[in-house]
């Protein structure tokens, strides 16, 4: 078994102690009516999506989400949260010790022994969800659901659908299509850009996503036989059959959207397995992307 499928499997157990240590961090995260910015980079970005129109929906003040290198320094904020699963990501150290003094920072990470313990203002440490694996999955998804806890939007449901993705068979030629759409709606198109993403690190597969009504805007035109249609949450009317006509494989997100991405998670292991590669080394990635410091870093 590799890394990767045995950390998978434990996102049920994961979230359940997120969830329940979220009261524990209330001042270390966002307040009702603070403006916030949620950060990260790869995985971590499409979370910061996902939790900012979580947080913005749920009526908890306005929030953005920014790739951590393209953050917006001249705008205000009253707190930012990063996301970093090592601790040691540049953009995100970087952005943190420039904000230092300046707007109140917290970090969600997985090691307490790294440097962005030291530049957050608060620290939020899930050490139980680290991983070994350079491919992410129980720490993004963890970190997600002590953010939807945080906002009142975990229940114990979402974790009984995260056994349910663990045990339900994969739909019946999903792992030998050729490429793969992964489509959102809301919070739900950071998870679809997430789940692309897995496919691509763990599986060298041409993936895509898109919120699902800009899917009709010109991409579904590469949707052919041997090609999959997944959709994260609830889908638009008619796009299931307009899918099905083009000969794709059309395949409905029935569990809460976090649960279909653990489905995706398992997915990406076995086209992974079946074509040979090693999901926990994917080729050009480490797990940590640390960059030389930029002499004149951009001023946005």
């Amino acid at each position: 078994m590799t890394y990767v499928e045995d950390e998978l499997t434990s996102q049920p157990e994961c979230w359940t102690r997120a969830a329940a240590g979220a009261a524990a961090y209330k001042d270390a995260l966002p307040a009702v009516g603070e403006r916030v910015a949620v950060v990260g980079c790869g995985t971590s970005y499409f979370m910061a999506q996902a939790a900012a129109v979580l947080r913005e929906r749920a009526g908890h003040g306005e929030t953005d989400a920014f790739a951590a290198s393209e953050f917006p320094y001249g705008r205000a904020y009253d707190r930012v949260v990063a996301l970093t699963r090592s601790g040691t990501t540049t953009e995100v150290l970087e952005l943190l010790g420039r904000l230092g003094g300046r707007i109140r920072t917290a970090a969600i990470t997985a090691d307490p022994r790294t440097p962005v313990t030291d530049v957050a203002d608060d620290p939020v440490v899930l050490e139980y969800a680290d991983e070994r694996s350079v491919v992410q999955t129980r720490f993004a998804t963890t970190a997600l659901t002590l953010l939807r806890a945080h906002l009142g939007l975990h229940t114990d449901a979402v974790v009984a659908d995260a056994r349910t993705a663990l045990d339900l068979p994969l739909p019946e030629g999903l792992a030998g299509c050729s490429q793969f759409t992964f489509l959102g709606r809301g919070w739900t198109v950071g998870l679809a850009h997430e789940a692309g993403l897995k496919m691509r690190e763990a599986a060298q597969a041409w993936t895509e996503a898109y919120p699902a009504m800009e899917y009709r805007h010109g991409p579904i035109s590469i949707t052919t036989r041997g090609s999959a249609v997944w959709m994260l949450g609830d889908a638009p009317g008619g796009l299931a059959e307009q899918v099905r006509e083009t000969g794709g494989l059309w395949v409905a997100g029935h569990l809460d959207p976090l649960a279909e991405l653990v489905r995706v998670h398992r997915l990406a292991a076995v086209v992974a397995a079946a074509r040979g590669l090693d999901p926990d080394r994917p080729r050009h990635l480490t797990r940590s992307v640390i960059l030389s410091p930029t002499a004149d870093a951009e001023t946005r």
